[in-house]
């Protein structure tokens, strides 16, 4: 099977995994062609034990895959590659059991304590900062059938970037009116309490 041109990326063990620079590097690697891991080690300077325990947590987090296996001589040598050509990375809302005590996702929470650096100041607190973690993850979490989005990866006359917009055309176009409701609804009051938390004039 051809590589997929993009998957959506929601586990959290994702997110932690491409935090780290030799992994992200062999993602790289693997995007270009299938290859072993004494391959990666050699091409990394690193040992093969050191890598393979690098790609079991990139398999681990749906990142990378067995391409294909070949005998050589008493051995079967597995031959990696990137589940796809490009991630997108949606924030989903994490189980109770994965962030028990902890709240909104915490990669929404952050994201927002970046906004100040781009000269966008919110005088957040902890109440709100959470419910907009669960509304953004609410509106992330609407997919177009695992179908439809096969048949649009699988197009081979059309680009990457025209298969992103393909597929968000075809959420609106699938969407029942409730869920389109529901998900206005969910980014009418995203952006209030956005708008709500920024500093009046004077304040700050």
């Amino acid at each position: 099977m051809p590589m997929r041109s993009f998957k959506y990326i929601t586990d959290p063990k994702a997110l932690d995994a491409v935090a780290d620079e030799t992994r992200r590097r062999l993602i790289y690697l693997l995007r270009a062609k299938e290859q072993t891991v004494s391959q990666l080690a050699e091409a990394l300077g690193r040992t093969p034990q050191a890598i393979y325990h690098q790609i079991k947590k990139l398999t681990a987090a749906g990142l990378v895959e067995v391409a294909r296996e070949e005998r050589v001589g008493h051995f079967i040598e597995a031959y990696y590659r990137a589940t796809a050509e490009v991630f997108e990375f949606r924030h989903g809302e994490p189980s109770v059991k994965q962030r028990a005590g902890k709240g909104a996702n915490s990669h929404i929470v952050m994201a927002l304590k970046t906004l100040p650096r781009l000269g966008i100041d919110l005088n957040l607190d902890k109440e709100s900062a959470e419910r907009m973690g669960k509304l953004h993850a609410r509106i992330s979490a609407h997919e177009v059938d695992p179908a439809l989005e096969e048949r649009i990866m699988n197009l081979e006359d059309v680009d990457f970037l025209s298969k992103q917009h393909a597929y968000g055309l075809a959420k609106y176009a699938t969407m029942t009116d409730k869920q389109f409701e529901e998900m206005l609804e969910d980014m009418q009051e995203l952006r209030g309490l956005l708008t709500s938390s920024k500093p009046k004039s004077g304040q700050g």
